[in-house]
C-alpha cells in the first residue's frame, strides 16, 4: 500500500511528488491522465503555439458564454505529464504582493499573505539573473531571460514609455508597474516544465512511481474518510482499486479537481443528483468560484518582417531549426510571447490591472486570425474579474467533458475594464516608436471605434488566457471547499492542492503561483514548519 496517492502530474503534483518523497520513509504515487512529455514540440520554446491548438490537451471547450453573445470558447486543458507547464508560454510571473495580502487579509487565510509565500516562489527557483530579497537561485526551476528577442520588442518597450508607462527590468521584484522582457520558465534554450524540473532528477527514487494514462474515475470513501482511488489504465479497461494509508491528494487543476471531486459524490448535492451521481457529501462549494483571464487583442501588419511569421515558410523553418540545435538561438528558442507589462485600466485601482503579452507574429493561438503578411499581437487581460463561473458534470461518465463555465462579463465591470484594456493596447501600437515597424490596425480594425464596437468585436475574437482558478476556494465559510492546510472540509485523508485553491485569481500567470501552492502544501502535508516569513533588506514598494 502507498502512503500518498497524488492525482494529477500539472505543475502542483509534480511538486507535491518530488517534496512527499524526498523521504525514503514516504511511499508516493504520482497518477497522470495523460501521457508523458515525448513530443520534442513540448521542449522547444516556440512549440507553444501549437499546443493551444490541441498537442496533449483534453480538447475541451465552455458551454455557451451568455454575456458573450452565446460565444463557445476552446478551453486547452493540459493532459501531459507536467500539466500547464509542459504546453504553456513559460512565462514566469508571480501576481502582485497585494493579491496574497488580499487572501491573508480578506479572506482570512493566515500563513498565505505575501511574506509568507515569497520565500516559496524563492525555493521553487534557478533564476538565471537574481538572487536577492525576491528572487532564488537554488531551486529545480529554470527561470532565465529570453534569448532571441526582435527589435520590435525595443520598440514596443519605448512606445509605452511614450504613453507615461515605466520600463520594468523584473516584474516579480519591488514594483510590478511598467512593461518589459518577461522571465521564462526556461533552462539551457528549454522549457524548464514541472516534469523536466521536479520529476526528471528523481525518477530513479525508490519510493516514488509514477504512472502515466490512467484515469483516475472516483476517490473511494469509507465513511467521512478518502482511502484511495479507482483507476482505469485504458479504454473499457476494469477499474482498479489503489489504496493510500495516509492521504489522497488532488491536484487535477481547476477543472480537473472539481470534477472529480463531483464524481466521487464529494459536491453540490443537488446537481450531483441531476446526473445521476449519488451524493456521499455535501459540499456547496465544489465547482464554484471560477475565476478566468479573458484575452482581447490588437493585431497589426507589419511594414517588414518584423516578426517570427515568415518562418512558417519552408525553408525558413529549416533554418530555424539549424539555428536552434546548433547555436540554441532564433525562432525556435522563442516562447513567442517574451514582452509585455502591467498596467491600469481602473486608475483608482491599488495595483496594475491590466496586463499586456506582445506576441511576435499573427495567429500563434488557437482561434486567432492570421495574416498573409507579417503581423504582430499585442493582447490585453483584465486581471481582476468580478464575474464567477462554474464547473459542473454533464453526466455521471468520468470519461464526460465537464460543463465549463467561466461566465466572462457576468459582471459590467468586466466588460467595461477589458474594454479599457483594449484600447491602451491600440494606443500603445499607434506610437511614434513603432511606426517604422507597424502599418496597419487590422484588428479590431480602425473602423471600430465604440465600446459597443468593441464589445462585439470582442464577443468574436477573445480567448481564454488560460488562467482557470478558485473551483475548490480555500476559505472558513460554508462554499469554502478547502481548509488553509488543503484538507477538504469535512473529509479525512483528502487534500487538494492546485490553482482550484486560490481564493481569487493572481493579477498574472497562474504557473509560478501553481508551483508555489505545490511547495508550501508539500510543507503543510508533512507538518513541517512553514519557510520563516520574508524579511527585505530595504523598503518594498507597498
Amino acid at each position: 500500500m502507498t502512503d500518498f496517492i497524488i492525482v494529477g502530474a500539472g505543475p502542483a503534483g509534480c511538486v507535491l511528488a518530488n517534496r512527499l518523497s524526498e523521504d525514503p520513509a514516504n511511499s508516493v504515487l504520482l497518477l497522470e491522465a495523460g501521457g508523458k512529455d515525448w513530443h520534442p514540440l513540448i521542449h522547444m520554446p516556440a512549440g507553444f503555439a501549437k499546443m493551444t491548438k490541441g498537442i496533449a490537451s483534453w480538447g475541451w471547450s465552455t458551454v455557451p458564454q451568455k454575456h458573450m453573445k452565446d460565444r463557445v470558447f476552446w478551453y486547452t486543458q493540459a493532459k501531459v505529464i507536467g500539466g500547464g507547464s509542459s504546453i504553456n508560454a513559460q512565462i514566469y510571473t508571480r501576481g502582485n504582493a497585494r493579491d496574497y495580502d488580499a487572501w491573508e487579509k480578506e479572506e482570512g487565510l493566515a500563513g498565505w499573505g505575501y511574506r509568507d509565500v515569497l520565500p516559496y516562489f524563492k525555493r521553487a527557483e534557478n533564476n538565471q539573473r537574481y538572487a536577492n530579497d525576491y528572487h532564488g537561485d537554488q531551486g529545480p526551476l529554470g527561470v532565465s531571460n529570453p534569448i532571441s528577442p526582435l527589435p520590435i520588442c525595443e520598440a514596443y518597450f519605448r512606445a509605452a514609455q511614450e504613453m507615461g508607462i515605466p520600463f520594468n527590468p523584473d516584474f516579480n521584484g519591488a514594483a510590478q508597474d511598467g512593461v518589459g522582457y518577461y522571465q521564462l520558465t526556461q533552462k539551457d534554450a528549454r522549457r524548464s516544465s514541472a516534469s523536466v524540473a521536479y520529476l526528471k532528477p528523481i525518477r530513479d527514487r525508490k519510493n516514488l512511481t509514477v504512472r502515466t494514462d490512467v484515469l483516475v474515475t472516483r476517490i473511494v470513501l469509507e465513511g467521512s474518510r478518502a482511502v484511495g482511488v479507482e483507476v482505469v489504465d485504458k479504454p473499457g479497461g476494469q477499474p482498479q482499486i489503489l489504496r493510500a494509508e495516509r492521504e489522497v491528494i488532488v491536484s487535477s487543476g481547476a477543472i480537473g479537481s472539481p470534477k472529480l471531486l463531483m464524481q466521487s459524490g464529494i459536491g453540490p448535492a443537488d446537481h450531483l443528483k441531476s446526473v445521476g451521481v449519488t451524493p456521499l457529501h455535501d459540499l456547496p462549494g465544489v465547482g464554484s468560484n471560477m475565476q478566468d483571464h479573458l484575452d482581447l487583442f490588437v493585431i497589426a501588419e507589419c511594414t517588414g518582417d518584423h516578426t517570427y511569421d515568415n518562418y512558417a515558410k519552408f525553408h525558413r523553418t529549416l533554418w530555424a531549426g539549424l539555428q536552434y540545435v546548433l547555436l540554441k538561438k532564433g525562432p525556435v528558442a522563442s516562447s513567442l510571447f517574451e514582452t509585455g507589462g502591467f498596467w491600469y485600466a481602473d486608475p483608482t485601482a491599488s495595483h496594475p490591472d491590466i496586463q499586456f503579452h506582445l506576441g511576435l507574429g499573427s495567429g500563434i493561438e488557437a482561434g486567432v486570425e492570421k495574416l498573409n503578411n507579417p503581423g504582430v499581437t499585442l493582447n490585453s487581460a483584465f486581471l481582476r474579474p468580478r464575474s464567477r463561473g462554474t464547473v459542473r458534470l454533464g453526466s455521471a461518465d468520468p470519461a464526460a467533458m465537464p460543463l465549463i463555465d467561466p461566465n466572462y462579463w457576468a459582471d459590467p465591470y468586466d466588460r467595461e475594464m477589458s474594454i479599457k484594456g483594449l484600447r491602451l493596447a491600440r494606443e500603445i501600437m499607434r506610437q511614434n516608436a513603432l511606426k517604422p515597424y507597424v502599418l496597419r490596425e487590422v484588428l479590431p480594425g480602425p473602423s471600430l471605434a465604440s465600446d459597443d464596437e468593441l464589445a462585439d468585436y470582442a464577443c468574436r475574437a477573445a480567448k481564454t488566457d488560460h488562467h482557470p482558478v478558485g473551483t475548490c476556494r480555500m476559505g472558513h465559510d460554508a462554499m469554502a471547499v478547502v481548509t488553509p492546510e488543503l484538507k477538504v472540509r469535512g473529509i479525512e485523508g483528502l487534500r487538494v492542492c492546485d490553482a482550484s485553491i486560490m481564493p481569487r485569481v493572481p493579477s498574472s500567470n497562474t504557473n509560478a503561483p501553481t508551483i508555489m501552492v505545490g511547495e508550501k502544501g508539500g510543507d503543510i502535508i508533512l507538518g513541517r514548519e512553514p519557510l520563516p516569513p520574508a524579511v527585505f533588506a530595504g523598503n518594498r514598494a507597498a
